[in-house]
């Protein structure tokens, strides 16, 4: 064996036996709280870039189902994005893609289900609008149709 081969060969047992090299987990500060309603907060913020992602959490899955009737999470998670008394039917992926949404969906497990939207930090506002209107509004009769833009959204008192 060539003195070439033999360092090439040391090196690779070397890397091969070698402990992993592991990096320390990135440090996240946040504040946790809990409003008045009961919604808990998990709040971190990093000014790094123009960008807000909300994220709702309910604590309902498929774990919630009667036995031999399943898919109701599922089912429900889709039907929260139909509209509300304030939000017309379609209407949720219209605002966020003008709004200029990069990401936006919900899924189920059997624990949760949740719903999220990242956009710019300008639109955190219609972010938390059309949270609280799914989480307020979803039983009452919708609209007939959209506003053309999110700004023209019915107010508290609507």
């Amino acid at each position: 064996m060539s003195l070439l081969s033999r360092i090439a060969a040391s090196a690779v047992l070397y890397l091969a036996l070698a402990p992993p090299v592991r990096a320390a987990p990135p440090e996240m500060t946040f504040e946790k709280y809990r409003l008045q309603n009961g919604l808990d907060v998990i709040l971190h913020v990093d000014h790094a870039v123009p960008l807000v992602h909300v994220e709702i959490w309910y604590k309902v899955g498929s774990k919630d189902e009667a036995p031999g009737k399943t898919g109701f999470a599922h089912l429900f998670e889709h039907m929260m994005f139909q509209g509300t008394k304030q939000i017309p039917e379609d209407a949720y992926f219209k605002y966020l893609g003008q709004a200029g949404a990069s990401a936006r969906n919900g899924s189920t497990t059997t624990d949760r289900t949740n719903y999220f939207e990242t956009l710019p930090s300008s639109e955190l506002e219609l972010a938390l609008w059309l949270e609280s209107s799914r989480m307020g509004f979803l039983l009452e009769p919708r609209p007939a149709s959209a506003p053309s833009r999110p700004s023209e959204r019915p107010t508290e008192s609507s």
